[in-house]
Formats: C-alpha cells, sequence, structure tokens
C-alpha cells in the first residue's frame, strides 16, 4: 500500500493541482496526508483549501493556517477545525502526524537536531510506527528499531523569500520505502537529498 505525502502548500494551486494528479495516475497511491500549511503566501489560499477539502485528504493544521488571508467563511471555519495533531492507522501500520513537532505546530524537526536514540523515544512515546511531519520545508527520512520519521518537504514552487524544496513524497507502507519527487509536471525522483534511511 503506497501513501501519498505533502506538506507546506502555501496556496500554491497549481502545484498541489500537478501533485495530486500524479499521486493519482502516476504513484497510483492508496492514501493522501497533508502535514498542513495549506494557506500564507502563495497567490490561491481559497483554490488549495477548497481542493483539499473536495478531495477528502487527512490535513492537520500548520502554523500559517492559524491565520486567515481573506478566505471565505467556510474555508476559515474548515482550517480552524484541522486538529494539530493526527492519529490513524493505515495499512496496518500506526500514523502520526503533525505539523511541527506533536503538539505544537510553530517547531519543526531538523536532522542537525535529532539523534536515533531520541527518535526512538518519540516513536515509543507516541505509540506509532510512523511520524509525518512537515514545516521545515526540506525533505527528511531517518529509520529505527521502532519505526521511521519523514517530512516531504515543501510543496509550492512560486519564489519566495523563505526556501521550498518544491517536493512531495510516497510511502509504501509494508517497507516503509520513501521517495521524494519533485512537484512539476516532469518532476522525477529526487536521488540526492538530505535524509538517512
Amino acid at each position: 500500500m503506497k501513501v501519498g505525502i505533502l506538506s507546506d502548500v502555501h496556496g500554491d494551486y497549481g502545484a498541489l493541482e500537478t501533485t495530486l494528479n500524479k499521486l493519482k495516475t502516476e504513484h497510483q497511491v492508496s492514501r493522501i496526508l497533508c502535514a498542513g500549511d495549506l494557506v500564507g503566501r502563495g497567490p490561491e489560499q481559497n483554490r488549495v483549501v477548497d481542493c483539499i477539502r473536495k478531495n477528502e485528504i487527512i490535513t492537520v493544521r500548520g502554523n500559517h493556517d492559524e491565520w486567515f488571508y481573506g478566505i471565505s467563511d467556510a474555508n476559515t471555519a474548515y482550517l480552524k477545525s484541522l486538529p494539530i495533531d493526527w492519529r490513524g492507522k493505515i495499512g496496518g501500520r500506526q500514523v502520526f502526524m503533525c505539523h511541527g513537532k506533536p503538539g505544537n505546530n510553530m517547531w519543526g524537526m531538523y536532522r542537525d537536531h535529532l539523534s536515533g536514540t531520541y527518535l526512538s523515544m518519540v516513536l515509543k512515546s507516541l505509540k506509532t510506527d510512523v511520524l509525518v511531519t512537515g514545516h521545515t520545508h526540506m525533505p527528511l527520512f531517518m529509520r529505527v528499531d521502532e519505526g521511521i520519521l519523514l517530512n516531504p518537504g515543501s510543496l509550492y514552487t512560486f519564489e519566495s523569500s523563505r526556501q521550498t524544496s518544491k517536493t512531495y513524497g510516497v510511502l509504501d507502507m509494508k517497507t516503509f520505502d520513501f521517495k521524494v519527487y519533485v512537484a512539476t509536471p516532469t518532476g522525477t525522483e529526487i536521488a540526492e537529498i538530505e535524509y538517512e534511511k
């Protein structure tokens, strides 16, 4: 079973539409998860939120989703309703998703701040096999005996003062193989990214 994972869309409807099409047709994923920050910076806030709602994509509330950029009342209510943390079972695996860190959408999990021992403790504490995060805008993958931590990077492709990886991920729930792809119509797998298997 394959799961599509995206995060930090930031109002880029074009990148989101391209990615969802690729996830459904090229990657043929069974589920899609979004680690938050649907809005902020980008040109089409309402269209992004409308699309996530229409496709019933499981989403958590990012830090930018706490503020409302002139979006519709219905989309504002939707963003307010999003959980900070989400927990569920997919493909027989326990999955925990948050935007930044568990219980906090303002602070991210960066590779140079993490150790295998710390990740093992977090996964044990959460009683989860898979921890999905976003916020940092950089892809990340770490594997320990207890499970995995992953971040697909940021999806948006427009020019911004904040760095973006322009990426999304695909996770095989059976093997825990995690691949990161460029969020463009001709995007391919990224071979050289700073994550550990």
